[in-house]
């Protein structure tokens, strides 16, 4: 039995997509506003920090758990429905999160957050999508992909400046007004499409567990893997166990039920199935280098945590200013001539970021940043708009779950692998540079020698000076060895990019959003 919905009133698309992007923006601003809080909220609670970032991983995990279930969910309950019960959960939620008197509670009120917060960002781009004709989806896509891309970079900037100019609270605090404008906006503008109907099937508890379990595990062993120094953990081979065994069969379920609450088919579509790979491979690099820049920053060049927001703010800028310009082109240019030239741009400045020293200043990192700015805008607004091309409308909602949720475990992964990466390449680049410091060198005699007479001079006795003259050279070796290895790490996100170009050559020219005839 199915219900048909309200036919959309004739209203003007801009004003549909401010409302779903304000929703939007906040959510994917509070994947990062958080991450500079940390401390502060540690030591606000009574808890340790690594305690305090399960408020970080309790989000994600279940924001990544209900992102893919989204299409299934706009299904049962409709599409507007769900948006504004969205909006609504994720306002309250972040109103308590900033009352919660306890670190048990933030992270419930987290959780709570992250459900509802999962749902956005397929939903939006999905209206978005249907709200534009296919000549304009270009432009359409650059509106959102502002939002996408722009909220992370924003977000520690933000977070810093709440957290030091007022307190971690209103971190979530200022999430209320936005969402109170953001229901008023929805409910105004928003309408489900008449294609749109509401279904009553049976619903996939196997899958629905299966997600919760495969996806969940995962999330949590990619979040706490570094920490647990990985396999040599039993927490984390549990978890990898479970990941495993979720995510396997839920693919086996999904391909064989009924009514999956995930739709599998759409990648029978060729561009979609290689777009989405893509994608994956974009939050990859996107978040991984997000996090890498500001700790090469705080931790080796003594930047505070505003010091490496405001330093970062070329590549939101160049964005910001590119994305408006590429939302244009799509409509004139071969989407895929645009991603090369996207891919080739971004992995450009990785290379230039993987040649940097001790010595590295503030327009150092001007020019890359703005280059990856202007390369992620080429390579967002482009790609989403040729995946999901082919995907009729009445898919569009399941289509976009599962493309954002990729992103999402592109991005889990991309965190995890940098960090992990940087730790790995630092140990390598320690022993090798140990191995030429030794006493038996005449540079290194000198070295310690200078060290100690500088310590002596500061009323250090000549043992205690000698102690820490061994303890400043090794010092600087460990320094030396972590630039090297942030640089590694550059270079192979460079190449990453580089090695995505062939895939291109697989995806089908855009038709102009029109897709296949409709199965109605």
């Amino acid at each position: 039995m199915s219900s048909q919905p309200q036919a959309r009133p004739d209203i003007n698309p801009w004003l549909i997509a401010v409302a779903v992007m304000s929703s939007t923006f906040m959510e994917v601003l509070d994947t990062t506003v958080v991450n500079v809080s940390l401390p502060h909220i540690a030591g606000n609670l009574s808890a340790s920090t690594d305690e305090a970032t399960w408020t970080l991983t309790s989000y994600l995990v279940a924001n990544a758990i209900i992102l893919p279930m989204t299409g299934w969910l706009a299904g049962r309950f409709g599409r507007k429905r769900l948006l504004l019960l969205a909006v609504s959960g994720f306002t309250v939620a972040s109103f308590f999160c900033g009352l919660a008197p306890t670190l048990s509670l933030l992270i419930v009120f987290r959780v709570i957050q992250g459900a509802c917060g999962g749902g956005l960002q397929p939903l939006s781009q999905a209206i978005l999508l249907e709200s534009f004709p296919p000549q304009k989806r270009g432009q359409a896509m650059a509106f959102w992909a502002l939002g996408i891309v722009v909220a992370p970079m924003l977000g520690p900037v933000l977070g810093g400046w709440l957290t030091d100019n007022y307190s971690w609270r209103w971190v979530f605090y200022i999430n209320v007004p936005i969402g109170v404008l953001a229901i008023l906006l929805t409910q105004a503008f928003v309408y489900d499409p008449p294609y749109l109907r509401r279904e009553r099937t049976g619903i996939d508890y196997w899958g629905i567990g299966l997600l919760v379990v495969g996806m969940g595990s995962l999330q949590v062993m990619l979040d706490k893997g570094q920490e647990e120094d990985w396999f040599s953990s039993h927490f984390i081979v549990i978890l990898a166990t479970l990941a495993v065994v979720g995510l396997g069969g839920l693919l086996i379920r999904e391909l064989k039920a009924a009514h999956p609450v995930i739709d599998l088919s759409v990648f029978k579509y060729r561009s979609y199935a290689v777009g989405t790979f893509l994608m994956t491979i974009v939050g990859f690099v996107l978040y991984g280098s997000t996090v890498l820049l500001p700790l090469l920053m705080q931790e080796l060049l003594g930047y505070t945590a505003t010091h490496a927001g405001v330093t970062n703010l070329p590549r939101g800028m160049a964005s910001f200013l590119f994305m408006p310009v590429v939302g244009i082109l799509v409509g004139r240019v071969d989407s895929r001539k645009l991603l090369a030239l996207g891919l080739v741009g971004t992995a450009t400045a990785m290379f230039s970021l993987s040649f940097f020293s001790l010595d590295v200043g503030f327009w150092n990192f001007w020019w890359p940043l703005m280059l990856q700015g202007a390369g992620l805008g080429l390579i967002f607004v482009p790609l989403t708009t040729v995946t999901n091309d082919p995907v009729p409308r009445e898919r569009m909602g399941n289509a976009t779950s599962i493309f954002n949720l990729m992103r999402n475990v592109g991005a889990s992964v991309g965190i995890s692998s940098v960090e992990t990466l940087q730790f790995r390449y630092m140990q390598t680049h320690l022993n090798h540079l140990s191995q030429h410091v030794n006493a038996a060198n005449l540079q290194t005699q000198r070295a310690l020698g200078g060290l100690r007479e500088t310590f002596i001079s500061k009323g250090a006795d000549v043992a205690t000076a000698t102690r820490q003259a061994h303890g400043a050279l090794w010092g600087m070796l460990q320094r030396q060895a972590a630039i090297l290895s942030y640089n590694d790490v550059f270079r192979f996100l460079g190449w990453m990019f580089l090695l995505m170009l062939p895939l291109l050559f697989l995806m089908e020219k855009p038709r102009g959003g029109k897709g296949p005839p409709m199965a109605h």
